[in-house]
């Protein structure tokens, strides 16, 4: 079987709409490439390049979003509400995950031919993101995502995930037209 006989095969199998795991991805999954995503550019650019890293070395695609249910933490007494907004998000972040995938897909004219998971878990994105990080063999992400400081080279998910995860880190930044 071809290359692309594979990805044919992988793209015709792959169910509709992609399932979402809540769970980070870890063993018994075999290491692969973990593409964190957080529906911005940066993170489009990074997942582009982690398909590529994925097919290159023939490793499973695992696609990660994180879900903060309660950045700053929220009063007594909510926790129907915060719970029902949650639920949002994840669908939301699900949601997002499945088109930044047929988004980086169509632009490279192709679907993804390997292994591939989604994730959508809850939790604070640097700890989620470092704990799935464990054991992976590569963890891909972009240089800035959706935070709020543009002029920084690198944002504070990227630089915690350089500093601190247990596997090696590629850091995607802009195309140059996008510097």
């Amino acid at each position: 079987m071809t290359p692309a006989d594979h990805a044919h095969t992988h793209a015709h199998a792959r169910p509709q709409p992609l399932p979402i795991a809540a769970t980070p991805p870890g063993p018994p999954q075999p290491p692969g490439i973990l593409a964190a995503c957080d529906g911005s550019d940066g993170a489009l650019w990074a997942l582009d390049r982690a398909l590529s890293e994925a097919e290159r070395y023939e490793l499973p695609l695992y696609l990660l979003g994180v879900v903060n249910p309660a950045p700053g933490g929220y009063p007594p007494g909510m926790a129907e509400l915060v719970q029902e907004g949650t639920e949002r998000l994840g669908a939301s972040m699900a949601d997002g995950l499945r088109r930044a995938l047929r988004a980086v897909e169509q632009a490279r004219g192709r679907p993804f031919g390997g292994p591939l998971s989604l994730h959508v878990v809850l939790g604070q994105v640097i700890e989620v993101l470092l704990a799935a990080a464990v054991g992976q063999h590569t963890l891909v992400l972009g240089a800035r995502g959706n935070g709020g400081f543009t002029r920084l080279l690198l944002g504070s998910v990227s630089t915690a995930a350089v500093h601190h995860a247990a596997c090696p880190v590629l850091v995607v930044p802009a195309p140059p037209a996008h510097r």
